[in-house]
C-alpha cells in the first residue's frame, strides 16, 4: 500500500468550533468514489515507526488529549487513538499524526515518499520529542522535505492563539537540559504541516497526573496546547 493517488479523509466530522468562531473544517478532496462515513469520528493516529525508538510511550497521553478535545470543542472525536504505520491504509483516515519517543527513528524509502504525500494532501504531523529522538527525527524529516527546512513557528501563528492563548509560545512541561521550549515547523505555502515540539515534553503533560506528578497548572497548559494543535490540524486546508 503506497497511498498513491489518495487524499487524507476526515470521515464524519465536518464539525467544529462554533464556540471559537473558527470556520467549519473542510476535508481535502477524497478519491473519486470513496465513501464518506456518517457515524465515524475523528481521532489521532499514533505513528508506529521503525528504528528502535519507543513509539508507544505514554499510554494515557492521547486518550486524555482526545477527552479534552471532546469536552472543550464541538469536534466529534473518538475516545481512543488509532495506531498506524506509514504503509497502512488507516493513515489516510487520520488528520493528526502523532509521533513520540526517546530513541531512534528510521523511515524506509517508501515511507519517506508516503509521509510527504500524506502531508501534501492535507495531513498534519506532530512530532513530540520525549527527550532522545531529536537527532534522528531531524535527520528523517529532512529526507521527507529536503526542500523545506524546519523553522521556528512564529508566535503570531494560530497554533498559539486558537482557542487558547499562548503569547510566549509552547509551554515548557519538563526541564531536562533547562533549555527553553521551542516549536519548530515545516510550512507548505501558508499551511503548517509539521509541528515539532522540542525541549518541552508536551505529551508527558497530557498523561495522567500521577505518572509524572505534574502540577495541575502544567497538566492544563499541556492539554490546552494540544487542543490548539488538533484544532489547527483539522481546520486548516490545503
Amino acid at each position: 500500500m503506497t497511498g498513491g493517488g489518495r487524499a487524507v479523509r476526515w470521515t464524519g466530522g465536518l464539525v467544529l468550533l462554533l464556540a471559537t468562531g473558527l470556520p467549519t473544517a473542510r476535508p481535502p478532496d477524497r478519491p473519486r468514489g470513496s465513501p464518506l462515513g456518517t457515524a465515524a469520528s475523528l481521532t489521532i493516529g499514533r505513528l508506529h515507526y521503525d528504528g528502535g525508538g519507543d513509539w508507544y510511550t505514554g499510554p494515557s497521553k492521547l486518550m486524555n488529549l482526545l477527552g479534552a478535545i471532546r469536552q472543550r470543542t464541538r469536534l466529534a472525536v473518538d475516545e481512543r487513538e488509532r495506531v498506524v504505520t506509514l504503509t497502512s491504509p488507516g493513515l489516510w483516515d487520520v488528520p493528526y499524526l502523532y509521533m513520540t519517543g526517546h530513541g531512534n527513528v528510521r523511515f524506509a524509502d517508501d515511507e519517506v515518499t508516503i509521509l510527504r504525500r500524506y502531508l501534501e494532501q492535507g495531513g498534519f504531523l506532530h512530532a513530540d520529542d520525549d527527550y532522545g529522538m531529536d537527532k534522528s527525527f531531524r535527520r528523517e524529516i529532512a529526507r521527507v522535505f529536503p526542500d523545506h527546512p524546519l523553522v521556528e513557528v512564529p508566535l503570531t501563528h494560530p497554533v498559539y492563539h486558537v482557542p487558547y492563548e499562548f503569547p510566549k509560545g509552547i509551554p515548557k512541561i519538563h526541564e531536562h537540559d533547562g533549555l527553553p521550549a521551542q516549536g519548530f515547523g515545516i510550512f507548505l505555502g501558508d499551511r503548517l504541516v509539521v509541528y515539532y515540539s522540542y525541549q518541552t515534553d508536551l505529551g508527558d503533560g497530557w498523561e495522567d497526573p500521577e505518572v509524572h506528578h505534574d502540577t495541575p497548572e502544567l497538566h492544563e497548559a499541556a492539554l490546552r496546547m494540544g487542543v490548539n494543535l488538533f484544532t489547527y490540524a483539522v481546520s486548516s486546508t490545503r
